[in-house]
């Protein structure tokens, strides 16, 4: 149950499963250790949020009240349980991914055991449509307290643009992989072929959110980094 994705942000293992064995896993909820060990054996367990990031993620949650939220990139569904867990009774979470097979095979039956399925709403689809269709009803602008996105990279300031207007003034989007195994502050050429794409993607995206003045934004080296951004106009 190990989650060993970080050397490359820490440059220790030790210093890594010191943080979640101290700090994460004895604060993580009984549901959501059972998912992260049922997603272990899945080829692509290592696109699982990170419980470290997890539990940043869950204060985050609870210091706006969130209540009302956006995730746009499932898998198997631990930052999304996470996120029922935290909301109150009556939250609702509109979660969005291309293909929920790995959600409904691995992540659905543990959410439906801990009873929470009732805060979320699936919607299986690629993003940009689904953000369309909600701008489309003006009672859905500036109504959403957080967001989550942890999706096809390529999209991301799509997605940033149109959950900015979806989010209430103080609300938050949180990007996931940011840092890329921390690839993004290597030189070009020491970086595999397989991730200079995704490192340049990521340069892109937190270089155009550091100039964005409508948010305020703080980069977390948890898990794969995160970005936090707070709509303030």
């Amino acid at each position: 149950m190990e989650y060993n994705n970080n050397k490359e942000l820490l440059q220790s293992d030790d210093l890594y499963q010191y943080i979640v064995e101290t700090s994460v896993y004895p604060r993580e909820p009984e549901p959501l250790k059972e998912l992260r060990a049922a997603t272990a054996s899945h080829p692509l367990a290592t696109l699982a949020t990170a419980p470290d990031a997890g539990q940043l993620m869950a204060m985050l949650l609870t210091l706006v009240d969130a209540k009302k939220t956006i995730e746009i990139g499932v898998f198997t569904g631990y930052s999304l349980l996470l996120t029922a867990l935290t909301i109150p009774e009556d939250g609702k979470i509109v979660a969005i991914d291309i293909n929920r097979e790995t959600y409904d095979q691995i992540g659905l039956p543990i959410i439906k055991k801990a009873g929470v399925e009732h805060k979320i709403d699936f919607i299986e689809s690629e993003a940009v449509p689904v953000l369309d269709k909600l701008l489309e009803h003006s009672e859905n602008e500036g109504s959403f307290d957080f967001a989550y996105v942890d999706a096809d990279k390529v999209n991301n300031w799509n997605y940033h643009e149109r959950l900015l207007k979806l989010l209430k003034v103080g609300g938050l989007v949180v990007f996931d992989n940011t840092l890329v195994r921390g690839s993004v502050a290597l030189p070009d050429e020491l970086v595999p072929e397989r991730r200079k794409q995704r490192r340049q993607l990521a340069i892109e995206h937190n270089k155009t959110l550091a100039a964005d003045p409508r948010i305020q934004i703080s980069h977390a080296s948890v898990g794969d980094g995160i970005m936090i951004c707070r709509r303030i106009i």
